[in-house]
């Protein structure tokens, strides 16, 4: 299984997608592809995808229905920008936290705020992310490791420094877009563990 740690380290635009037999093939030009190979893992806006064929900078990526309809991908056209990252190598630094590139759901941009070089986002979350929400967990966004805010009324709060803001596509998102929402394993982990025993007690909400 491929692993991502929630670092971008590129912008990639999509330079084609087309749609047969409800296989969706998109070719992104990518920021580099130096010793990637067919059938290697990419995260695309935090989706895990297989290289499928490389021309220069141009890689081709085949997206079946489900991934399309529980991710942002069915969204992007020709001429968009996606976050990408490569998959972890051994030896690697993990500098965010480990993702495996699984989509869990998608939330909408609730509001947007910009001050300085700084900018704030609250996320509106569905209810089947709502109860892994921890303050100062991780989460990831479109494949961007982030540290999580306040939470009120299911809408998350998240913090963007400069840097992100620089080498991703978070600064060009608006108000109701989509994005992708992978929660951090070990979270999912001690949540679902916990749900699990208090059931196993009988103990109920």
């Amino acid at each position: 299984m491929a692993m991502f740690t929630g670092i971008v380290q590129g912008v990639g635009e999509i330079v084609a997608k087309s749609t047969v037999n409800t296989v969706t093939s998109m070719t992104i030009s990518l920021p580099n592809v130096e010793n990637l190979a067919i059938g290697a893992s990419v995260s695309i806006n935090g989706v895990c995808l297989t290289a499928v064929s490389i021309e220069s900078n141009n890689v081709q990526f085949d997206i079946i229905d489900e991934t399309i309809d529980r991710t942002n991908l069915g969204d992007v056209s020709v001429g968009d920008t996606v976050n990408i990252e490569r998959s972890l190598k051994f030896g690697d630094e993990v500098g965010g936290h480990i993702l495996s590139g699984h989509i869990f759901d998608t939330g909408i941009i609730n509001s947007k705020t910009k001050k300085g070089d700084q900018m704030s986002l609250s996320i509106l979350a569905p209810p089947s992310v709502q109860k892994y929400l921890t303050e100062k967990g991780y989460i990831a966004i479109d494949g961007i490791s982030l540290t999580i805010g306040e939470i009120n009324n299911g809408c998350f709060d998240l913090h963007i420094i400069p840097e992100t803001m620089r080498l991703t596509i978070l600064d060009s998102k608006e108000v109701g877009d989509i994005v992708n929402i992978e929660i951090d394993s070990n979270t999912q982990l001690i949540v679902e563990t916990i749900e699990r025993l208090l059931e196993e007690r009988g103990v109920t909400e």
